[in-house]
């Protein structure tokens, strides 16, 4: 029986039969319902704040669900093209290129081996800056469990993680160049070292894989790694680097018997350059090995994108901490880059940390103006980027037929530009004050940023705006520029490298190796039976010279940016976001890394007193036919040409005996030896 129920508002406690308690009680309910929906319109009306607060509600819903569904929908799109991608055959890549482009050439350790091509003389891979693996040996409690893990290369996963950490383990001691203390980090060794910079993309996997196509494996090839960060001298101080390469050399010569065909790619050309100077200085600046060293040992360099002459693209990077790729993302996203995101500065870290890097100013150009040029005059000055197809007989035809249109010269010699109007007019209508003398002091920033804004922060608002009112800066300039920006930086720098030409190459002060990276400061070694190759990239805009633009005068930020504003018209193509660009492979431009081989050491000269023979070999860039191709098998870039069948072509075919004359001697694109002979360089 059920239990009685107490009426609402009355007094009764009399019990009811079922039917006779289900009936008020449905009408009951249904009054209840009427009056709360009649009370909540009148609340709403009555009370606006809810009604905000209602809609603000739905909308965050409606944001969170629409997000959701975002995520939800991008992980199922990306596991179904995963599980497409491993259940298909491992040749329909294959298939679907060529049925696009028609039949795919065999890779060139195939072809080679089909004309009866071997494995000859022992090969020696000598890496460039950053694409080397770094592994840690010693650090900090916040690296705890992470020993012989790779820091730089990979995966980069620390970056993520435990951004502040990883640059203070990244980064090298300020004053001496080496370790900071309590912190070792050191290159990974073996081939593993450098044939992937990070999984899937490749630096040196492709060519090693097509040398063992011919039958090279570890025993006759070698990677000379080192660490990328440190000095030319210092891998040797700290590592014995240079030691090593000598006695690994050594080693495989005398096992073989056939001489060694060296590699060197990007800075790795420098490095290589230094050594070859080294092992024949006597000990203990040098390696002992005599002057006759290179001539028993080597049988040619091939040099892969190699910036004898150094990198208008690392003075932005030192001076700002920029380079055109990021210019382009302030112009895109404003102030992203300066954010404070976990107090993690990005641009601002990163100059601290790679301002620490001495290998950085063994790429600062080398030869002063009388190679860069000046304010008013370059070599290659005459450059044209906006390219017109044209008919074979018109006057304005060059070779293959293209002609070029909107011709004019531009001011590469000024390698930095306060203003895009500084950048055209004529020096004589540019007014400039010196900055040198130039009083420092009365800093505006935070003593907290001290760790993060290296070196900007002594210089105040007097020094900082003297260096604007400057106007306009030539590869002269820029190293006083630097001096009088990053100090501390250069004082390292000043005592491993040298950046001018020689007058007198008897002189002994030459024999120091500060002097030993710098083609223009150095002889070749006395190995006449050697010989160079000079093998780059040409066709893709590379940057050149740059337009300022005094930043904000904030806290914590770099003071001078790359104007990103700054464009050029269609008579001025080669002014993109503030960064005029020339020939080359993207980062090294064609007059550095050619002129050594085009007329520097071309027949005997007082650089190459020996006539070591020397071949100037440029690919062209092709852009891949299909996304299916990867990064090209044509590609001209500075990393993606190391894919580059052509060249992969010639590097086998020296490696198993051909000489440069059997390669067909030089193949060039560009106008370096035009540009070449405009240098006025006592020969």
């Amino acid at each position: 029986m059920p239990t009685a129920k107490r009426r609402k508002g009355g007094n009764s406690k009399k019990p009811t039969t079922s039917g006779q308690q289900s009936a008020p009680k449905i009408d009951d309910k249904i009054e209840e319902r009427k009056t709360e929906k009649e009370k909540k319109p009148k609340d709403l009306n009555n009370n606006p704040h809810n009604i905000n607060s209602l809609k603000k509600e739905r909308s965050k819903r409606s944001c969170i669900d629409n997000c959701c569904w975002l995520i939800g929908f991008v992980c199922s799109t990306w596991w179904f093209l995963l599980f497409l991608y491993n259940a298909m055959p491992a040749s329909f890549p294959q298939y679907v290129t060529e049925a696009i482009t028609g039949p795919t050439p065999d890779p060139p350790g195939v072809k080679l081996l089909k004309e009866g091509v071997k494995a000859k003389h022992p090969v020696v891979f000598v890496p460039g800056i950053v694409t080397g693996g770094l592994e840690l040996w010693e650090g900090h409690p916040c690296m705890d469990g992470l020993f012989r893990k790779r820091l730089w290369g990979g995966t980069f996963g620390e970056v993520y993680k435990r951004p502040l950490c990883w640059i203070e383990h990244m980064s090298l001691d300020n004053e001496t160049g080496l370790d900071p203390p309590g912190v070792r980090v050191r290159p990974v060794s073996g081939l593993v070292a450098a044939d992937y910079f990070a999984a899937g993309y490749f630096v040196w996997a492709v060519l090693i894989a097509n040398l063992a196509r011919i039958g090279y494996e570890e025993k006759n090839m070698y990677m000379a790694a080192y660490d990328w960060r440190l000095s030319f001298q210092n891998t040797e101080v700290r590592d014995q680097t240079l030691s090593r390469m000598k006695s690994n050399i050594e080693l495989m010569v005398a096992t073989s018997g056939e001489k060694v065909v060296v590699i060197p790619h990007s800075m790795g050309v420098l490095y290589f350059l230094h050594f070859m100077k080294w092992v024949e200085s006597p000990a203990p600046m040098g390696g002992g090995g005599g002057s006759d060293w290179c001539d028993k040992h080597i049988k040619a360099v091939m040099n892969i994108g190699g910036p004898f002459l150094g990198l208008p693209k690392i003075v932005a990077g030192l001076f700002s901490a920029e380079a055109k790729d990021i210019a382009v993302a302030r112009a895109v996203a404003p102030g992203v880059l300066d954010l404070d995101i976990f107090g993690f500065q990005t641009l601002q870290h990163a100059m601290r940390m790679t301002r620490t890097w001495d290998s950085t100013m063994s790429l600062i150009p080398k030869g002063g103006d009388t190679i860069w040029g000046t304010l008013d005059w370059a070599p290659d000055a005459d450059h044209v980027c906006v390219a017109k197809k044209v008919k074979k007989n018109d006057t304005q035809a060059g070779e293959n037929g293209v002609g070029f249109v909107d011709f004019k010269t531009h001011n590469y010699g000024r390698i930095i530009s306060f203003g895009k109007d500084v950048a055209e007019l004529h020096s004589s209508k540019v007014e400039r004050v010196d900055f040198k003398g130039a009083v420092k002091g009365n800093s505006f920033a935070n003593r907290s940023c001290r760790d993060v804004w290296n070196e900007y922060h002594e210089m105040g608002v007097g020094g900082l705006e003297a260096v604007a009112d400057y106007k306009a800066f030539t590869v002269e300039s820029v190293l006083e520029l630097l001096q009088f920006v990053a100090p501390r930086m250069m004082k390292r720098g000043g005592a491993h490298y040298s950046y001018g030409i020689a007058d007198n190459l008897n002189d002994k002060k030459y024999e120091h190796y500060k002097y030993w990276s710098n083609p223009l400061e150095t002889r070749l070694p006395n190995a006449p039976e050697m010989e160079i190759f000079s093998m780059y990239g040409v066709g893709l805009p590379t940057e050149r010279s740059y337009v300022y633009k005094s930043s904000p005068a904030a806290e914590c930020y770099i003071p001078f940016q790359i104007d990103a504003l700054a464009q050029g018209g269609s008579d001025q193509g080669c002014l993109r976001s503030g960064v005029y660009s020339v020939d080359g492979d993207e980062t090294v431009p064609v007059l550095s890394a050619g002129f050594m081989c085009a007329k520097g050491w071309r027949g005997k000269t007082r650089f190459n007193p020996w006539g070591i023979k020397t071949y100037v070999k440029e690919y062209n860039h092709a852009p891949p036919a299909t996304l299916l191709e990867g990064r090209g098998t044509q590609s001209g870039n500075h990393v993606d040409i190391m894919g580059n069948f052509a060249l992969i072509e010639d590097i086998i075919r020296v490696a198993a005996g051909a000489t440069g004359n059997d390669l067909g001697g030089d193949q060039v694109y560009s106008d370096i030896f035009k540009w070449s002979e405009r240098i006025n360089l006592q020969l």
